[in-house]
């Protein structure tokens, strides 16, 4: 690896002020790589048909995220123009116009990026979607969550080498607050409960699109921290392009675990500076990784002072941050 290895953490449905939205994150990860290899939460560069993900980036999502900086799992980047294959899950009970419009998504992937599409599966039953915000935090619950481990494991015996998972969202999961640029993304938490079921049974990249009730494209101008949704008829593009350059999982039993990429090579872990309560950075504060803050306002109040620690460097902005790491590295 060339580049030194940071990680930029942006923990999905805690309202972050930014990346708390629709890749609104995006712009800044695409500063940050060029000049670091950037280790990302996928909610961190997903903007509907849209994604900031370039091959600076190692996109994983928030469980492997955490055994990443745990030490239970290192990361091996692709090579150039090396991609994966993604197999698909789609929830039965998504009705079948809106089915339709993310099967000729999956088709214009396939033909104008070729994205390779290794199969797809419908569970058997609903997956059962149930949204929770509770003291500003976005979560919730799956009636049916063995479905989404049953066709998991169909797509990987297929040859799968990452998962995209596809649910249904009923008109609960519409916030106005969020549609205008100042809420919490009511579906951020489910949508991290879903990847994790997955991610947790079988160690590789995962991500989920929802599929909503019907498509809605809008014809106003919005504010521009969700537009990328507000022109998205399914959120598909996005996870597909991330999917397809994460990077191969090396577990720690592995023998190519002591080549791959673990949390001994990151130089910073940078997260929100009221966002700290989370496993990567309790688990880097026991293994030494430098902490950077930023003020990012969340709707968490867990910050340095609460943990008694001073970070590493602590900035007022990541524009102000990424000077500063610049500046290091050239004096390297």
């Amino acid at each position: 690896m060339e580049k030194p290895v940071i990680a930029l953490s942006i923990p999905t449905g805690i309202g972050a002020d930014i990346g708390g939205y629709a890749g609104d994150f995006g712009y800044i990860a695409r500063r940050f790589s060029r000049y670091f290899h950037c280790i990302v939460n996928p909610n961190a560069v997903n903007g509907g048909i849209l994604s900031a993900i370039n091959s600076d980036m190692s996109y994983l999502e928030g469980y492997l995220f955490d055994e990443f900086f745990r030490g239970n799992i290192g990361i091996q980047p692709l090579k150039p123009y090396e991609t994966n294959s993604v197999g698909v899950i789609i929830d039965c009970a998504i009705p079948k116009n809106i089915i339709n419009v993310h099967i000729n998504t999956l088709n214009a992937l396939k033909m104008v990026q070729g994205i390779n599409v290794s199969g797809i599966e419908y569970t058997k039953k609903p997956v059962g979607v149930n949204i929770e915000i509770e003291n500003g935090i976005s979560s919730g619950s799956l009636d049916n969550p063995d479905e989404l481990i049953l066709c998991a494991e169909k797509l990987i015996k297929n040859g799968a080498d990452t998962i995209a998972a596809v649910c249904y969202f009923n008109e609960d999961s519409e916030d106005e607050n969020y549609s205008n640029g100042s809420g919490i993304d009511p579906v951020g938490g489910i949508e991290a409960v879903i990847s994790h079921i997955i991610t947790k049974n079988f160690l590789i990249p995962s991500a989920h699109s929802p599929a909503f009730f019907d498509v809605d494209i809008s014809e106003k101008i919005e504010n521009a921290k969700v537009s990328s949704e507000m022109i998205s008829s399914t959120y598909l593009p996005c996870i597909m392009q991330g999917l397809s350059i994460a990077p191969k999982i090396i577990k720690k039993s592995d023998e190519n675990f002591n080549n791959s990429i673990t949390y001994k090579n990151v130089e910073y872990l940078i997260v929100p500076y009221d966002a700290l309560g989370s496993c990567a950075v309790l688990s880097s504060l026991e293994n030494d990784v430098k902490i950077i803050t930023v003020e990012n306002k969340t709707a968490l109040d867990v910050n340095a002072d609460k943990l008694n620690f001073k970070p590493y460097k602590h900035f007022r902005s990541y524009e102000e941050c990424l000077q500063n790491l610049i500046t290091r590295i050239k004096k390297i």
